[in-house]
C-alpha cells in the first residue's frame, strides 16, 4: 500500500493532481490508514497509469470517467461502447483540425497579401482586408 505522496512520486504526478482525480471522481483510495491517511494499491497505481495514457491521447476528464467505467464493467460492456467514447473525441479533434486549417489558409493569404515594408501601417494589406471583412 502507498501513502498519497508514495505514489505521487511512482506515477510522477503531483498530490494536487492525485487530489483533483479524486475530487473529479478518476481516483478513490483502497483504505485509510489508522491515522486516516489515503493508502492507495498496485491497481490504484495501474489506473493512474491508465489515466495517464487516456490523457495524453487528448481525452476529457469526462471520457477517460466513462472509460473507466466501462473497464470496471467490462463484462458488461461492449467494445463498441468504448469505441463510440473514442469515435466522439475523434470526430471532435478531427473538427478542430478542419477548422485549424481554414484559420491557416486565411492567416497565409493575409500574410502572403502584406509587403513587409517599412511604410506606414495605413497601406497596410492585412488592416486594410481586416476592415473591409467587417464592413
Amino acid at each position: 500500500m502507498y501513502k498519497i505522496g508514495e505514489l505521487a512520486k511512482l506515477s510522477g504526478l503531483t498530490v494536487e493532481t492525485l487530489h483533483f482525480y479524486e475530487r473529479k471522481g478518476l481516483l478513490v483510495p483502497t483504505a485509510r490508514g489508522e491515522n486516516l491517511y489515503r493508502m492507495y494499491s498496485k491497481q490504484d497505481l495501474a489506473r493512474l497509469r491508465f489515466i495517464q495514457r487516456a490523457k495524453q491521447a487528448g481525452l476529457s476528464i469526462k471520457d477517460i470517467l466513462e472509460l473507466l467505467t466501462l473497464r470496471e464493467h467490462a463484462e458488461t460492456a461492449s467494445c463498441n461502447d468504448v469505441s463510440n467514447v473514442v469515435g466522439q473525441k475523434l470526430a471532435k479533434v478531427q473538427q478542430q483540425l478542419a477548422e485549424l486549417k481554414a484559420f491557416e489558409t486565411t492567416l497565409k493569404t493575409l500574410h502572403d497579401a502584406c509587403c513587409g515594408g517599412e511604410e506606414s501601417a495605413r497601406s497596410c494589406s492585412i488592416l486594410k482586408a481586416l476592415d473591409d471583412a467587417i464592413e
